[in-house]
C-alpha cells in the first residue's frame, strides 16, 4: 500500500470534505467514514467550550461499542446538524448500532464536533447543514482505500485561522517499529498562535526537527503586517482545534480513551495557547483493530501513545503549511507562506 502521510494510511478508513456553497460562505465539513462494522472510538475533550454531538457515548463506561463515521464541521453548534445528513446517508445502509432484528432498525452513533469559524466569509448566517454532512460522506465513501486526503481549506478546515493567520485541514502518519500506523486528521482552528514571536519559525517545525528560520527582517516586516490587518478584522477568532487519531494497533475502549488524551499534547506543542475557557479543543481516537499489540508487553500502548501526539503536531504543520491566504468580506487573513515565503 502507498504511503501517503495521511490519515487514510490506516486502512479501512476513508475521509471526505464538502464545502458551504455561496459568495460570502466560507465553511464546511469532514467527514471520517469507518469500514462496514465500525471501530473502537473514544473522545477526549480539553476546550472549555466544545460544540460537540454524541461524544457522551464514547464514554468507555456506555453501550455503544464501535461507531461508523466521526464528523468535524464549521459553524460551530449550528454546524452540527451536518451529523444528521451522516446518520440518514448510514441508515439508508443499515449501518448502526442495531436496536431490533429487522435490517433496518438500527441507530447510527455518529460523534461530532465543531469549530467556530463563524462570518469569515462575510456572513453570519452560512453554516453546514444535514446536506453538507451528506455531501461530505458520499465523498467519503466513493473515495478508494488508502486515497490521498487533501488539505489546507477545505472540509471543516475551509474558514479556519490560527491566531491571525489562515488555518486549515491537516494530517499525517507514521509507521511504528511493531509496524502498527498511527494517524491523525485535524482541523487548526484557534486564538493561539502556531508561530514562535520571536523567530517566526512554526512550532510544531520545532518538534520535528526541519525548523527553518525566517530572516529577522522577514519576520518584522511579518509582524507589521499582521498588526496592520487587526484592526480591519476584528478581536481575535474563538479557538477550536480538532483531531482525529487513528490507529490499525487493536485497542480496547479504555486505551483509546487514553490514545485521545496524549494526543492533546501534540496540540500544546504545534499551538500556543490551548486548552482554555473559550477553547473547543477535542480529540477523537479511533482503532481499526487490525494488528494486535504484544500481550507479554505491559507497556505496548506506550509506542501508540507517543506516535499520536507526534502526528497530531506534524498535522497541524501540513494544516498551515497548506493553506491559503483569503481577502474578502469577512476578514484578510494571510497564510504562512504569504508572510514568510516559507512552506
Amino acid at each position: 500500500m502507498t504511503r501517503n502521510d495521511a490519515l487514510t494510511d490506516v486502512a479501512g478508513l476513508r475521509v471526505g470534505h464538502a464545502r458551504v456553497a455561496g459568495d460570502r460562505a466560507l465553511t464546511g465539513t469532514t467527514v471520517v467514514l469507518a469500514p462496514e462494522g465500525g471501530v473502537v472510538a473514544a473522545v477526549d475533550v480539553r476546550g472549555g467550550g466544545p460544540a460537540t454531538r454524541e461524544t457522551e457515548a464514547l464514554d468507555p463506561r456506555n453501550v455503544v461499542q464501535r461507531i461508523e463515521a466521526v464528523v468535524l464541521t464549521g459553524g460551530s453548534a449550528f454546524g452540527l446538524d451536518a451529523a444528521a445528513g451522516v446518520v440518514a446517508w448510514l441508515e439508508e445502509r443499515g449501518r448502526g448500532v442495531r436496536v431490533g432484528p429487522e435490517p433496518e432498525q438500527v441507530v447510527p452513533v455518529v460523534p461530532a464536533a465543531g469549530v467556530f469559524d463563524l462570518g469569515r466569509g462575510g456572513d453570519w448566517r452560512i453554516r453546514p447543514d444535514a446536506a453538507t454532512g451528506r455531501a461530505a460522506v458520499e465523498a467519503a465513501a466513493g473515495t478508494a482505500v488508502g486515497a490521498p486526503v487533501e488539505e489546507g481549506a477545505v472540509g471543516a478546515g475551509t474558514g479556519a485561522l490560527v491566531g491571525p493567520l489562515k488555518g486549515g485541514t491537516g494530517t499525517a502518519s507514521a509507521v511504528l517499529a511493531s509496524g502498527a500506523t498511527v494517524a491523525a486528521l485535524v482541523v487548526a482552528n484557534a486564538a493561539g498562535s502556531v508561530v514562535d514571536p520571536l523567530t517566526g519559525v512554526l512550532y510544531g517545525r520545532y518538534f520535528d526537527g526541519r525548523a527553518e528560520y525566517p530572516a529577522p527582517e522577514v519576520h518584522r516586516a511579518a509582524c507589521e503586517r499582521l498588526a496592520g490587518l487587526s484592526e480591519r478584522n476584528g478581536p481575535a477568532p474563538l479557538n477550536t482545534t480538532l483531531a482525529v487519531v487513528a490507529t490499525d494497533a487493536e485497542l480496547s475502549r479504555a486505551q483509546a480513551q487514553k490514545l485521545a488524551g496524549t494526543a492533546h499534547d501534540g496540540i500544546a506543542r504545534a499551538v500556543r495557547p490551548v486548552h482554555l475557557l473559550n477553547d473547543g479543543d477535542t480529540v477523537f481516537a479511533l482503532s481499526t483493530g487490525l494488528r494486535p499489540l504484544d500481550a507479554t508487553d505491559q507497556l505496548a500502548l506506550n509506542e501508540v501513545l507517543a506516535a499520536g501526539a507526534d502526528v497530531v503536531t506534524r498535522a497541524i504543520v501540513s494544516a498551515v503549511r497548506a493553506a491559503k491566504g483569503v481577502d474578502g468580506p469577512g476578514g484578510t487573513f494571510p497564510s504562512y507562506h504569504d508572510l514568510y515565503g516559507l512552506d
